[in-house]
């Protein structure tokens, strides 16, 4: 058996067919550089989420109601937070003036690093989990911080120092001022230059590393297994790209997914750093011994009750109240006055 309960078998073959359809979907990309319709788009998202609810399905059926329900949480966590990964995207492209028909290949190839990255931090986070339960503290705390710092943070304070990095890591390269096609290297008077794809991507990898760096603590907060971390995390990904088309303009409908986010990243932090508590080894923390309180054990049902009532209360207020639409109002004012 697997780590996780499930087989080794099931893990191997699950995992290679999680791989096989990114690369269907990449090589689809590739060879019809496209702007996807609305129903495009639309059956593409229906089917991920519908392939991401059977396979909890067939995870509850192999290994038992607990891993299926963690499999859930660590799933709609980890869509809520790329959800919130197309809020910074839609402002690369527009930044960047990507044309909407390369837009497509821009979104795969910033899935793909954010798969590889997150397997980077999976692979890391569980190795330490094994070996040091102390790291509940510091995930848990780290959660809190993120929590409060994205509440609290503007989201041009966020873009300005974003701006300011990759300038600095771009100095010194050549670039062209228009694109050329999908190309990254483009040939002007004579001279190789990189063309602006190479800044785009290079500005959705480090947004992808700060993601992956966000997104890892969460879902080990709802579950231990790295297979249920990393498959969470493919399915979150999945169709992504094409939710990027379908939402459009609902994304700045969307104003309150912050405070959503926000709140979900505090509560798992709390329920980090009560679960550190209760398996306590840190000798000044009462000794040395685990707190043996029944309320430090936040359950997996709960917490999935919780993230998907969040999630559902800052949706409906956001699209279905005046209160939402006052705000989705007020930001867009801003954002026209600011250009």
């Amino acid at each position: 058996m697997g780590a996780s309960g499930l087989t080794l078998q099931f893990e191997i073959i699950a995992l290679v067919a999680l791989c096989v359809v990114l690369l269907l979907d990449l090589l689809y990309v590739v060879k019809r550089p496209h702007e996807p319709s609305m129903k495009e788009a639309g059956l593409f998202v229906g089917f991920y989420i519908a392939l991401a609810i059977i396979f909890g399905g067939i995870v509850w059926w192999q290994a038992g109601s607990q891993l299926g329900q963690e499999f859930y949480a660590g799933w709609i966590t980890e869509y809520s937070l790329s959800i919130d990964n197309l809020f910074v995207f839609i402002i690369i492209m527009t930044r960047f003036a990507v044309p909407r028909k390369y837009q497509q290949e821009v979104l795969m190839f910033g899935i793909i690093i954010a798969l590889v990255l997150r397997a980077i931090f999976i692979l890391a986070g569980a190795a330490m989990i094994e070996h040091f339960s102390w790291i509940f503290y510091i995930f848990g705390a780290f959660l809190l911080w993120t929590a409060w710092h994205q509440l609290k943070d503007s989201d041009d304070e966020d873009e300005d120092s974003d701006s300011g990095l990759i300038k600095k890591l771009t100095s010194k390269m050549p670039f062209a001022k228009e694109y050329d096609g999908n190309k990254l290297r483009s040939v002007v008077d004579g001279k190789k230059l990189f063309t602006p794809m190479v800044m785009v991507f290079i500005t959705i990898g480090m947004t992808d590393l700060l993601f992956a760096v966000d997104s890892i603590p969460a879902i080990f907060g709802l579950t231990n297994s790295a297979f249920i971390v990393f498959t969470a995390n493919i399915f979150a990904l999945m169709g992504l790209r094409q939710l990027y088309f379908l939402l459009g303009g609902l994304m700045n409908r969307l104003v309150f997914l912050k405070h959503a986010l926000s709140f979900i990243l505090a509560f798992i932090g709390v329920k980090l750093v009560f679960h550190a508590l209760h398996e306590n080894e840190v000798p000044f923390i009462n000794g040395g011994n685990p707190i043996e309180l029944a309320w430090l054990d936040i359950g997996t049902t709960f917490s999935l009750i919780v993230i998907l009532t969040t999630i559902i209360v800052a949706t409906v207020l956001s699209l279905w109240t005046p209160l939402g639409r006052r705000a989705a109002a007020k930001a867009e004012a801003q954002k026209k006055m600011e250009s």
